[in-house]
Order: C-alpha cells, then structure tokens, then sequence
C-alpha cells in the first residue's frame, strides 16, 4: 500500500509538473509560452523534413487499448481523463518527445484540439483504420506522415488482399504526407520491399501476435494458450528487428515492452535490445501509463543514457 501511495503521489507530482510547463490545462486557459525544457532531451531523427525524437508516444494506453486484458484495458480508459492525456502530452514534449502515433477514434479528436489550443505542438504519425479516410485525416489534422495500422495491413494480407493497402498506399501518396505502412509480420515487410512498393517507412511490431490459431499451434509445439490475440513470445522481437534493420527505409519498432509484460530492469534492457538492432535513423512508438510511476521521465532518461553512451 505504501509503494502504491508513494508512487502515485510521485506521478501526481510529474503530472502536475507538465501541467505546470504548458500552462493551466485544468483551469482551462491556453498556454502562453512553450513547455520548459526538460533537463533530458529525447535525442532526435530527421524524418522528412523535420526532427523527431526516436521515441514517438504511442497512442494505445490513453484510450484504454491495453493489449493485454479487458480489465487493464478499463482501468486505463478510466483514468486518462482529458487532462491527464493533455498533461502526457505536454509532458512528452518537454522531454523532446515531439511526435504521436495518433489514431481517429473516440475522444481523441477533442483531446488533440485542446492540446493544440495550449500551445501543444507535436508531429502526428496517424495510423489508418479501414473506413478511415486519407485525404479527409490530412485535411482536419495536417499530419506528418499517415500509416496503415498494422491489423488492417495483417488482415488484407491473411485474406490474399495486400494489394489493397497497395493501392492505399498510392492513393495516400497523393496527398502529401510521408506514407507508411505497420504490421506485426516480418515477411509482410519484406514482401513489400521485394515488390518495390513506393512507400516512405515501415511500422513494426516486434511480437507476431496477429497469427492465426494454426499458425500459433505450430509456434506452440501444438498448444493453443488462452487470449491467443495478445501472446508474446521472447523469440519474436529479432525476427522483426532483422527485417527492420535489413530495409534502407526509415522503421519505427513498436510493442518493444510487449504491451507492459516487461517490467523493471527489464525495460531498460528492451530499450537496449531496440535501439541495438534498429537503425541509428529509426525509432520506436511506446506507450505510455503514468498511473504508478512517471513513465514519461523514465522513458526519457533511459533512453538518452543507452543513446548518449552509444
């Protein structure tokens, strides 16, 4: 009970401290002047033709999509409220983490305007959902870059239908932003690469958990587990991270702490294990739950020691 207290007390604190550098998001007001700086900055990668920090906030914790069970799921939709997701934003952005991994869905389009009304300013990476519509995503959000989500990508591809995001990709190129395609499959990756598609950068999941259950049994010596959408086996990740440092495009690594299962010193070493194996011109998307401890700060910190000292 204490170290719970202690460490909400501490995320409190953090938060407040964001809240603090962007201006009164509680009481409403905009912000008149940028965040402070953090004392550590997130190192940076050019991508187009701007600096983004090589960790980019993923988008999945502050909506509730946990990947690893309906309750965690709840209790995170439950606790990012508007101003906790503006103050991550905030916060993230005074670390130099200046890009999002954004998606179109639920509260998210009223939270990113608030944001921006504060003075928020951070690149979107905005990952495509079916039924999203490209040109309309441009118009209203004036993204960076749009990035077909990796379970629609998985899904054309187990369906025979990869030519599909094919010609999203095309139709997507006419709309100016840098255009990317996410999966949780290696092969699709290189598929793509072998039949020279003409997109900007890949999105990769370092854990295969969009396989199919014939495809899990064989992974599995013949067993099936239970939630067979969110397993996460340890051999994934270099298969992956081949794959990504094997392509000259520009990669961002994403479920690098599988959705949370790795914890502890564990984490620093995942982030070790990425950056090792990416490309020094890649990045990662991580989310991120502060409900405990500051992941924000430590996420920074972290990272700038494995890549200051690289």
């Amino acid at each position: 009970m204490a170290n719970t207290r202690r460490g909400f007390l501490q995320t409190g604190a953090a938060l407040a401290a964001g809240l603090a550098g962007a201006g009164s998001v509680l009481a409403g007001e905009q912000a008149a002047q940028p965040p402070v700086p953090a004392p550590v900055q997130v190192p940076k990668i050019k991508f187009g033709n701007v600096e983004i920090g090589r960790v980019v906030l993923g988008v999945n914790p502050l909506y509730g999509w946990a990947h690893y069970n309906n309750t965690l799921g709840t209790m995170m939709a439950e606790w990012y409220t508007q101003e906790r997701v503006l103050a991550v934003l905030h916060q993230c952005e005074s670390y130099g983490i200046n890009g999002y991994n954004f998606a179109d869905k639920h509260r998210a389009p009223q939270d990113w305007a608030r944001f921006q009304a504060e003075g928020g300013k951070m690149q979107l990476i905005i990952q495509v959902l079916e039924g999203d519509d490209s040109a309309d995503l441009v118009k209203r959000y004036k993204p960076l870059a749009l990035q077909r989500q990796g379970e629609v990508t998985d899904k054309a591809y187990l369906e025979g239908k990869l030519d599909t995001v094919k010609e999203w990709c095309k139709r997507t190129r006419d709309t100016g932003v840098l255009v990317g395609v996410g999966t949780h499959r290696p092969r699709i990756i290189a598929q793509i690469e072998d039949e020279g598609w003409d997109v900007d950068f890949y999105a990769g999941c370092v854990y295969e958990r969009t396989r199919t259950p014939e495809e899990w049994r064989k992974a599995l010596n013949g067993e099936l587990m239970e939630m067979a959408g969110d397993i996460y086996m340890q051999s994934d990740p270099q298969r992956m991270y081949k794959v990504l440092r094997q392509t000259k495009k520009q990669c961002f690594a994403f479920k690098i702490l599988a959705a949370g299962r790795i914890t502890g010193q564990g984490v620093e070493q995942a982030f070790r294990t990425a950056f090792e194996c990416i490309k020094p011109n890649d990045g990662v998307y991580v989310g991120m739950f502060p409900r405990i401890q500051d992941q924000v700060k430590e996420n920074a910190e972290i990272v700038c020691r494995i890549l200051n000292h690289a």
